[in-house]
């Protein structure tokens, strides 16, 4: 059997009861939006004897940071990503990036309070990032995090739309990005109005038109790409301050 480099990380992650949710591409796949992906993107729990048993998995995947910034808390904190590059044989070449905190999203002990399990069928257990906070998550000014928001709604809007609960009305409501869908909703009268989130009040706002909403949305996400930016702007340039550094002479 070929192995699976992806399982080969997860069960490391297990091993070493490192506290670590998946996120990324590969969580979509979870959440039945696919998105393939050679890398694993983990939020984790930056605490010492959390990083502890990082370093320890990391050790036995045989697994080297390939860029700045450097495994330290301290860049971990700020926001950054930290990236590493497998070279166990059963995982070899594949990257993991690691981050603590992201703009928008909430601590990692509310995430881990509210994270799905889930259960594969040889009896192993996946951590992911709950899909109301990976929604978040991917709310950047990256041109691929859009479309891939909207296709995640748009799965739990087609597997739950006949169980309309005030929780998943509320998240829909808040969270879809597809004009037909949301009109969709609203077409349920009255009952659906108390959901409406304030954030979007224009929901609320009749008559409701697809064009309408299309604009509103896209005035959401330009809102999003531009905050983004402007949280990333600091960082960026400390990760060029670091480059230069490593590689001035002397």
């Amino acid at each position: 059997m070929t192995p699976n480099p992806i399982r080969k990380v997860l069960s490391t992650i297990r091993k070493h009861q490192v506290q670590a949710l998946l996120m990324g591409g590969q969580a979509c796949v979870f959440y039945g939006a696919a998105e393939f992906s050679r890398d694993i993107d983990l939020a984790i729990l930056c605490q010492p004897s959390n990083l502890e048993r990082l370093r320890m998995t990391l050790a036995d995947l045989e697994a080297e940071v390939i860029a700045v910034p450097p495994f330290h808390p301290e860049f971990l904190l700020k926001g950054h990503a930290v990236h590493f590059r497998c070279h166990h044989a059963e995982a070899a070449g594949l990257r993991i990036d690691v981050m603590a905190t992201m703009r928008g999203v909430a601590p990692f002990d509310d995430l881990w309070e509210r994270r799905t399990t889930i259960f594969t069928a040889d009896g192993e257990t996946i951590d992911l990032m709950s899909l109301p906070d990976l929604v978040q998550a991917k709310k950047t000014q990256r041109d691929k995090d859009w479309p891939m928001i909207r296709r995640l709604l748009e799965a739990h809007y087609a597997q739950f739309r006949t169980e309309p609960t005030a929780e998943r009305l509320r998240f829909w409501l808040r969270e879809l990005r597809t004009p037909s869908l949301l009109l969709e909703i609203m077409m349920r009268g009255e009952a659906v109005r108390p959901f409406v989130p304030p954030s979007r009040s224009w929901l609320a706002v009749a008559p409701l038109a697809l064009p309408a909403i299309e604009a509103h949305l896209q005035a959401e996400e330009r809102a999003e790409r531009e905050a983004d930016r402007a949280y990333w702007a600091p960082l960026k340039k400390e990760l060029e301050d670091l480059r230069r550094a490593r590689h001035r002479p002397g």
